[in-house]
């Protein structure tokens, strides 16, 4: 009996305290991001209120830059924007980096003001990270999986768009988010 008990605990303890994992399906191929809720809690449940309930579905990504980032999660297949909730405070200062594959909250110039627009990294981008000089781009994640999609993003031919730059000539949508 103290060995069932045991077995048990064990598996509780691993898979309640393990790392959730959201799996993005896109036109152009799939990835995975697996959070970070112990560096970033504030963060990743802002980001997870998003996926549950179900409004990253139908978006693109809309800013595109090669060697920089792929940005969405904020505007539909008109390049309008989707409401959001309430910013939440900038956690750049968690001790994560914005290096390749990380995905960080985007923000205006205010550093609390990331709603539901994220990005990842294609490269290392040191001058996103907290310092003393500057309030940083909040890291909560990471892509373990799927990342040569996300590198195929970073190659699509951009344009601008109205106000904005950057934006994929082939719209990349977002058609299914699940978490793992």
């Amino acid at each position: 009996m103290k060995k069932i008990l045991f077995g048990l605990l064990m598996l509780f303890s691993a898979t309640s305290f393990a790392a959730p994992s959201v799996e993005f399906e896109t036109t152009i191929g799939n990835f995975t991001i697996e959070l970070n809720q112990k560096q970033a809690p504030i963060t990743v449940e802002n980001f997870l209120k998003y996926v549950n309930d179900g409004s990253y579905v139908g978006t693109q990504f809309h800013r595109v830059i090669p060697g920089f980032m792929a940005q969405g999660g904020g505007f539909d297949k008109d390049m309008n924007e989707r409401s959001s909730y309430a910013p939440i405070r900038n956690e750049a200062s968690n001790g994560l980096e914005n290096l390749t594959a990380t995905v960080a909250m985007a923000r205006t110039n205010n550093p609390n003001s990331a709603t539901r627009q994220f990005f990842i990294n294609l490269n290392d981008n040191d001058f996103l990270n907290f310092s003393r000089n500057s309030a940083g781009y909040a890291v909560f994640g990471k892509v373990t999986e799927g990342f040569d999609v996300v590198r195929a993003m970073g190659q699509k031919p951009t344009r601008s768009l109205g106000m904005m730059k950057d934006v994929p000539i082939t719209p990349i949508f977002i058609t299914k988010v699940t978490v793992k």
